[in-house]
């Protein structure tokens, strides 16, 4: 595996699927003792209900804080590291834990003040279903994690510091000896790219299988933690709702099924992925908040024009209750999204993660609302706009910028990346490849761009054109030209207050900033390179990676 550390000792050779649905991996055997086949059924053992799914899989929940206290699997406990549980949070404490039986299904009920938690078995499977309601904010339940033993699954990926113990940001952000940086944070993945998430060791596999996300924050392209490997232990999340690099207030309400999963050491079945998973026989379980398919609508479209086929094109459901997406087809532009709670929501259509159109949709249980083809309008797409240059494509992320995809899994001051500094000349065949995908105040700020207009662009002025996809601490472009005209300060745009450049999201508000620059900045010879200054302007005293900065989407200067 890259930067495996062969100097220290491994007891047990595995390789990691990664949380991507689809990955492959190999992996040496794991010795587990066998189980025999128990019937299913509950116990109480006096300090944890104990339930037996009649497969492979025994766990336990304790009768006083609902936390999940142990996973066996095939006789191996799974569960806990450095004397904690799994549970919501960081733990609920003293809670309200009972527990019934309803033919084929277990379920276990944790009352803890406004906020209640399911943990449901069915017999013969090797699974844990489990929901979440969160009322309001009086209790704080932003995740779920399951703890994993240390030894049980070993890996050296983007989200693991098992090798690692230089601290380069926070407590979070880790350096190897190689220089190569290793976090929580650095997933790679947006909520859309993924189904599971978890490890394999060839014979056993662990995973979490995530909800439909209705109740999460973000949208199908935020980007949270997912896992993460350490010495003491690993951990996998089910994110409800997380304080970093958030573009949106919380939701409330029943959130899951989300599914820990023990396979034979293959991917979950894709039959508990969210777009896929029925669960009728949890309607007449009593859960809090819960709302079957019968209770559910859909919203479908017969098509999209005004597409740029080359890119991706993702339709978007929101409101303050609950958020929902769908995939366009590429061939026309259809979608549909099911599993919809009724009410009325802000469709939004998006150009991989650039928002191009944008209408209201009414979704009423048991029905289907179905929209006539959507036309996005040529001007909704600054891609469309007739410019002198362009630097990069408008598509709301900074792809194809310099670093732009190892920023989704390392800090800024890894060994890979390239020189974050460096000037681009229009015309040269690199411009786009060669700009720096973020720009901070005390890294790289004054980045210079040249280029060359004829007598008659010189002749008049211009717009300047510059899109942003987040900023850190109030980071936004001043723009200088030629050194005899220099922009505003501009106002900064709304954007998360916390973290984002450095721990692996550029996911925030997309903006455009623009300038009118008036002709007498240009120079009228036409065999001279006009000479824009980008600078990085803020308040913000902070120095080096967590200085200002800012993600960019796209440059132009338009005709």
């Amino acid at each position: 595996m890259s930067g495996f550390d062969s100097r220290r000792p491994v007891r047990r050779r595995t390789f990691v699927l990664g949380a991507a649905a689809g990955s492959a991996a190999l992996a040496g055997p794991l010795a587990v003792p066998s189980a025999a086949a128990a019937a299913f059924g509950h116990t109480d053992d006096g300090s944890n209900y104990v339930v037996d799914t009649g497969a492979a899989l025994v766990f336990k929940v304790s009768k006083t804080t609902g936390d999940l206290t142990s996973l066996t699997y095939r006789g191996t406990e799974y569960q806990g590291y450095g004397g904690k549980n799994s549970h919501i949070e960081s733990g609920l404490g003293s809670s309200t834990v009972t527990i019934a039986q309803s033919g084929s299904t277990i379920l276990i009920s944790v009352t803890h003040g406004t906020l209640k938690h399911y943990y449901a078995a069915r017999s013969g499977e090797n699974n844990v279903y489990l929901w979440t309601d969160k009322a309001d904010t009086s209790v704080s339940a932003t995740r779920y994690i399951v703890r994993v033993k240390a030894g049980r699954f070993l890996n050296d990926e983007p989200d693991s510091y098992t090798y690692t113990t230089s601290t380069i940001e926070a407590s979070d952000v880790f350096a190897k000896p190689d220089g190569q940086t290793r976090s929580k944070h650095y997933s790679k993945l947006r909520v859309i790219d993924y189904d599971y998430t978890g490890w394999t060791t060839g014979s056993v596999g662990l995973w979490v299988v995530r909800s439909n996300h209705e109740k999460a924050s973000g949208g199908p392209f935020y980007r949270s933690l997912l896992r993460h490997q350490s010495a003491d232990g690993g951990g996998l999340y089910e994110i409800l709702y997380y304080g970093q690099n958030q573009t949106e207030e919380q939701r409330f309400g029943l959130q899951g099924p989300y599914v820990i999963a023990f396979t034979d050491g293959g991917a979950p079945s894709s039959s508990l992925f969210s777009g896929n998973l029925t669960t009728s026989w949890a309607d007449s379980l009593g859960i809090s908040g819960y709302v079957g398919t019968s209770g559910r609508g859909r919203v479908a479209g017969v098509g999209i024009t005004g597409r740029n086929t080359a890119y991706p094109y993702t339709v978007g459901l929101a409101n303050a209750a609950a958020q929902y997406w769908g995939s366009a087809r590429s061939s026309d532009g259809y979608f549909s999204i099911a599993g919809v709670l009724p009410g009325t929501y802000t469709l939004t259509v998006h150009k991989s993660e650039l928002a191009v159109y944008s209408t209201q949709v009414t979704v009423s249980a048991g029905g289907t609302t179905t929209l006539n083809s959507i036309a996005i309008p040529s001007s909704n797409d600054p891609s469309n706009a007739s410019a002198i240059w362009r630097i990069n494509d408008w598509t709301g992320t900074p792809s194809g910028f310099k670093n732009a995809d190892l920023m989704t899994y390392a800090h800024p001051s890894d060994v890979r990346a390239s020189v974050w500094t460096g000037n681009v000349v229009i015309g040269s065949g690199s411009e786009t490849s060669a700009f720096p995908c973020y720009i901070w105040k005390d890294v790289n700020s004054g980045l210079l761009v040249y280029f060359k207009l004829t007598a008659a662009q010189a002749a008049a002025a211009h717009t300047l054109r510059i899109g942003v996809t987040t900023a850190y601490a109030n980071g936004r472009p001043q723009v200088v030209v030629n050194d005899s005209w220099t922009s505003a300060i501009p106002s900064p745009p709304t954007q998360p207050n916390t973290r984002s450049l450095t721990n692996g999201s550029y996911r925030g508000n997309n903006h455009t900033f623009t300038y009118s620059v008036p002709a007498s900045a240009w120079l009228t010879d036409t065999n001279q390179y006009n000479v824009l200054k980008i600078n990085v302007v803020s308040g913000s005293r902070s120095t080096s990676y967590l200085s200002a900065g800012t993600s960019i989407d796209a440059i132009d200067l338009l005709s």
